[in-house]
């Protein structure tokens, strides 16, 4: 079966002070973010994977970037926030697990060749940075067993950084839209996912990904930072 892989890209980027969705911003090698993301994508999981992209805001410049991809629309994508965006995406996926990752992120090929085996062992994961823990970032710490136990922008004495990519198993989608579906138009999608571990015992490895490089652009000086790597 194809990999399933979601591209949350339907929100309007307005810190980083860009016309376009930031999504296609322009690195320094020429590429947008997401044509880095498509090549990183099609490197680890082949020309066959199944990608599916969340619009919004000015979706017309992404639908003509990219028309090999399908698309679901997020109609209130100035009024809610990734956890409705996700939900949409979920519900509009075919049998089986779901890839996905925020459209404004420059990460390394490499994290999802380490992430393909998880992949196809259908086990969920959150990638994360353990090299740095920043308070306006997602953090994360872990039970006793190594899973996710806590993850979000309030977390006290979190072990690293959620990074933006992340998959959810075949066995645990229906429960995380469940959950997505219940939060608060304004949530981030992690809280779906905290919520699904809390209420559901849902099983999150951490995927550490700390050796590679992943940015995630909000402001000028992330994108300053993502082009050292490109």
């Amino acid at each position: 079966m194809a990999t399933q892989v979601v591209i949350l890209a339907a929100g309007m980027g307005s810190r980083l002070g860009r016309s376009l969705p930031k999504p296609l911003t322009e690195l320094s090698d020429g590429r947008s973010i997401m044509r880095q993301q498509f090549d990183n994508i099609e490197h680890a999981f082949g020309t066959e994977a199944h990608v599916t992209i969340v619009v919004g805001y000015k979706l017309e410049h992404i639908i003509e970037a990219f028309p090999q991809a399908s698309f679901v629309y997020n109609e209130e994508y100035d009024q809610t926030n990734t956890s409705k965006s996700l939900l949409r995406a979920l519900q509009a996926s075919g049998t089986g697990g779901v890839l996905w990752m925020n459209g404004d992120v420059v990460f390394d090929p490499a994290v999802l060749d380490r992430a393909h085996a998880m992949v196809e062992r259908d086990q969920s994961f959150v990638t994360v940075n353990t090299s740095q823990v920043s308070d306006e970032e997602v953090k994360y710490t872990t039970d006793d067993e190594g899973y996710i136990r806590e993850l979000s922008k309030t977390v006290a004495g979190g072990l690293g950084e959620a990074v933006g990519i992340n998959f959810i198993s075949s066995a645990h989608k229906a429960i995380l839209v469940r959950h997505l579906a219940r939060v608060n138009d304004q949530d981030y999608f992690e809280r779906g996912i905290e919520l699904a571990i809390e209420k559901n015992g849902l099983l999150v490895e951490p995927l550490d990904i700390s050796d590679f490089y992943a940015v995630e652009v909000d402001f000028a000086e992330d994108l300053e930072r993502a082009n050292l790597f490109v």
